[in-house]
Parts: structure tokens; sequence; C-alpha cells
């Protein structure tokens, strides 16, 4: 009698802000399950609405469909970070549902341009809510659910600074937190890296800033959320692990 074939182990990721198809997560998404992993994605669509853009409310079926058609298990999860019971939650929830987690990718955001002067005192605290506790908390909620295989973190960050004071301020705190994290973290086999993609029109962009950028853009042309997937994707890999507490910038020469 023949032994049938092992059926090969598919590690999971969590990747949170995917919530739109031409986010930077969806792009990551994509990337990760060409790879062979298979996917939790946090999103949060009441943001989306709130801002420039909008949303499209089938944006995550037709995400989740798209990655099942690669060939990944896929479930989704709404997350509202903001709150402060949500992070740890979201960790658990995904654990029930895919098994363990050995990658997560942090590329949410609250991203509300304003600066010294007219930040509101509701906005500071939601940014740093949404972009720095809440990121903290994820990582200790996975460092806590990791295996003896230990895993890999990467968050998307930001050199933002004057007239988007609370983004830039919060992803300046993220940077350290996850730095931290690969100190901290290392002993249990988890690697963590912060990712600066630089520009990345996602839909946020009008044509004076396409343009802006554009003529400071070695390449030529404007990055892509595929762009910044693949850099992820080799983080996330046996071959990207020894990578870890390092601030990359992957954009393509912008801030060279």
């Amino acid at each position: 009698m023949e032994t049938p074939p092992e059926v090969p182990v598919r590690n999971v990721a969590l990747v949170t802000g995917a919530g739109r198809l031409a986010s930077i997560g969806a792009g990551i998404a994509r990337q990760l399950a060409a790879e062979g992993w298979d996917l939790v994605l946090a999103y949060w669509q009441d943001y989306d609405a709130r801002m420039p853009w909008g949303t499209e409310p089938d944006d995550v079926v037709r995400l989740t469909a798209e990655l099942e058609a690669i060939g990944a298990r896929v479930h989704t999860l709404p997350a509202d970070l903001e709150d402060p019971a949500t992070a740890e939650k979201l960790v658990a929830d995904a654990v029930q549902l895919a098994g363990p987690l050995h990658g997560m990718v942090l590329s949410h955001a609250e991203s509300v341009d304003s600066g010294i002067l007219d930040t509101s005192l509701e906005s500071f605290e939601r940014h740093f809510a949404v972009n720095a506790r809440a990121s903290w908390q994820l990582i200790a909620a996975f460092a806590r659910q990791a295996t003896d295989d230990g895993g890999a973190i990467v968050a998307l960050t930001s050199d933002h600074t004057a007239f988007n004071l609370p983004y830039g301020a919060s992803k300046g705190a993220l940077d350290r937190i996850v730095i931290a994290a690969a100190r901290e973290l290392g002993p249990l086999g988890i690697s963590a890296n912060v990712l600066n993609p630089g520009p990345v029109d996602t839909g946020w962009m009008d044509d004076a800033v396409r343009s802006a950028v554009l003529s400071r853009q070695p390449t030529g042309r404007l990055g892509t959320p595929a762009d910044v997937a693949g850099t992820v994707a080799f983080l996330l890999s046996p071959a990207g692990r020894w990578v870890s507490g390092q601030l990359i910038k992957s954009d393509g020469g912008f801030s060279a």
C-alpha cells in the first residue's frame, strides 16, 4: 500500500490594513499567498470611509476570492485598533481561525494631515492609539502565541514630520517599539524589522502630489504595493530571518 504524499505545512501570516484592493496590505497579501502563506486579513472600513479615497464595501470579499484562487486559505476580521481591547482579541481570533501565526505584517495606519498648530488632542491620541499602542499590543500578542519556530514581524513606517505631525510622531514611536522587539523577542526566534516604502500611491495622491513625488523619484515612476510586497515577503521568509532590528528603506532611491 502506497504511503500518501505529505501535505506541505503552510505558514500563517496576519496582515493588518488590508481592507482595500489598492492598499499596500492587499499587495503584501497577494505576494504572500503566491509564496504559499495562508492569511488572516484585518481591516477597518470605517477609517477608509472618512478618508478622501473612501471605501468600496466589497473590496474585502474580492480580495479574499483573489487570494483563494491563488491557493491560500484566507480569513478576514474587522478590527478597530483604536479600541484598547481589539489588538489582543485580533491575534487570539486569528490563531483560533487559522492556527499559530508565523508572520505578522503591520500595514494599518491612522493618517490625517495636520501640523504643530492645528493638530487636535483627539487626533493626536487617535494616531498614537492606532499606530503605536495597538502595534505594541499586536507584537506582544504575536510573541505570546509563537511556537518553537518563532516567527517574523514587519511593520510599515514613514519619515513624515512637518505638517503631518501626529502621523509622523506616532510612526517614530512605532520604529522604536519594533526595534525593541527585535532585541527582546530574538531569544524566542522572532525577527522584527521596520520598512519604510517611501511614497506609494494607493489613492491618497492628487495630481500635484504625484507630480512633486515623481520629480524626486530616481526611478521615474511611483512605487507600487507590489514593490513593497517583495521586500516584506523576503523578510518573512527563512532567507530573510537573519535580518532583524533594522529600519529598512525600500523606496526606489527616493530617500537617497
